[in-house]
């Protein structure tokens, strides 16, 4: 607060654009955050079911190993960027500064959907969850859109203030969530009716079913991962922080997902699990723990899943929050949404316009009286999750062009080229699988209109965001020479 000529208080004006955040986060911050968006709990109750029944492949615990390889692959790369770039644009900054300012808004503007759709589609599921979750304990029926709207309200709240407070929240959601988690696999790996089998580790189980479905799935699980880069403006040391950080995230969440896979998979019996896990789906994970450590850890592990989906949701947010920031700053978006809070030092209005896109798409979700599991959650995060592999492929192809223009950058071979390369190879195949399997992913027949009306959605930000950027090129040439260049060497 300030005093005006008349002695009364007044608020303090924002921080300016150029004002950098405070440095206020470590490593383990950085896991945390990166952790709770892939919400290890919600991928054992729903994604690990969801891989199995619909797929009927049992080697989904190798599956989840590989898949962390090919991310680690793409860490090498996006490390070695991050230490040369910092910045709260992440994709687009990179994507700016490897292939091109015009390109570089074009994902801007990906990530933007991708990340809104994200963040939106597990608010939904939230809903029905908790709606569930209170129903059957109390008897009270509450709309899942209210409750939706109740923890968009929270998530605000946390969003908008300093960047340590959510991490403080998101490192006790994360600690009872892992614990759930664990405790859970190691009921199921002792009490495995048919004994605990290496076969879901193999090869051949890997293979024998719906491999390009399942990767989709496999892959989905990790979103989230990437947002490291992100927070490179409020580390203590961004040079090595986002590198580690990344790295730390990708082998916790690539084995714990592959234990909690096996775990699954043992504790239904190797030979039937996929078909427990197509009748049961999302139930699967408590009716096991019923039977194996009571129904009091199940209602305990119900409530903690909607912990995790909170945290998963306050970490997209935060996400969404410092892509805005930086398009303001850069003059990309309306430069007041670049400043800094006064007190906060958080991009607070970057915070309060992505509560105010939850709210509205929630509320024409509920308006139109669609389900917020089989519509809001599987239309949207499907959605995200495309954008966000496409991305990968962007910034994989950024760092090989990068580092080709700057070779005195010292970086060694593994780092700018061949593991940039065969991250970007992989990538492509994933996307691809992914957008020819769009149909079995949504539940729809290959016939929907959604199977092509959601991909679109992604080509359209894409070509609404370059024909920005060439706007910018003829109309404000000083503005877009600036494009990417605020996220600077962190060294100075």
């Amino acid at each position: 607060m300030a005093l005006d000529h008349q002695g009364s208080a007044s608020p303090a004006p924002p921080l300016p654009a150029t004002a950098a955040p405070e440095r206020r986060i470590g490593v383990a911050g950085i896991v945390f955050v990166v952790v709770a968006a892939s919400a290890p709990l919600t991928v054992a109750a729903g994604g690990v079911p969801q891989s199995l029944g619909v797929t009927g492949v049992l080697g989904i615990p190798l599956l989840y190993l590989l898949i962390a390889v090919v991310l680690g692959l793409f860490s090498a790369g996006y490390a070695a960027m991050s230490r040369h770039i910092t910045g709260a644009g992440a994709f687009y900054a990179y994507t700016a500064r490897g292939l091109g300012r015009t390109p570089g808004v074009g994902a801007a503007f990906v990530a933007l959907l991708s990340y809104n759709a994200m963040q939106i589609g597990i608010a939904g599921l939230f809903g029905a969850t908790t709606a569930e979750f209170i129903d059957a304990r109390t008897g009270v029926e509450i709309p899942w859109w209210v409750l939706v709207l109740a923890c968009t309200a929270l998530v605000g709240a946390l969003g908008y203030r300093r960047v340590d407070v959510g991490v403080r929240v998101l490192a006790v959601l994360l600690v009872l969530e892992f614990g759930t988690v664990l405790v859970f696999d190691i009921g199921q790996f002792t009490h495995a009716p048919e004994g605990v089998s290496t076969t879901p580790l193999t090869w051949g189980a890997a293979t024998d079913g719906s491999l390009g479905v399942v990767l989709c799935c496999v892959f989905a699980a990790y979103m989230g991962f990437e947002s490291a880069a992100l927070y490179s403006e409020e580390c203590r040391d961004p040079r090595r922080t986002v590198a580690r950080a990344t790295y730390i995230a990708v082998g916790l969440i690539g084995v714990f997902y592959a234990a909690t896979a096996w775990a699954m998979i043992s504790g239904a019996g190797t030979g039937r699990a996929t078909q427990v896990a197509a009748e049961q789906g999302p139930l699967m994970m408590f009716s096991l723990s019923d039977s194996s450590l009571g129904t009091v850890f199940s209602d305990f592990a119900q409530f903690f899943l909607i912990t995790s989906l909170l945290a998963a949701l306050l970490s997209f947010h935060n996400a969404v929050a410092r892509y805005v920031r930086s398009l303001g700053r850069e003059g990309v978006l309306p430069r007041g949404l670049g400043v800094l809070h006064p007190r906060h030092a958080s991009p607070h209005r970057g915070s309060l316009l992505q509560t105010a896109i939850t709210a509205a798409v929630i509320g024409i979700f509920a308006l139109a009286g669609r389900d917020p599991v089989a519509d809001v959650f599987t239309w949207l995060t499907n959605l995200g999750a495309l954008g966000v592999i496409l991305l990968l492929f962007a910034t994989s192809a950024s760092v090989l062009a990068y580092f080709a223009r700057r070779p005195e950058l010292t970086e060694p071979l593994w780092h700018r080229v061949v593991a940039p390369l065969l991250s970007g190879a992989a990538l492509a195949v994933v996307f691809w699988l992914a957008l020819t399997n769009f149909s079995v992913q949504l539940g729809v027949s290959s016939g929907n209109p959604l199977r092509w009306i959601l991909p679109s959605l992604i080509l359209a930000a894409a070509a609404a965001g370059c024909g920005w950027g060439l706007w910018l090129r003829a109309a404000r040439p000083a503005e877009y020479a600036g494009i990417g260049s605020k996220a600077g060497d962190p060294s100075g």
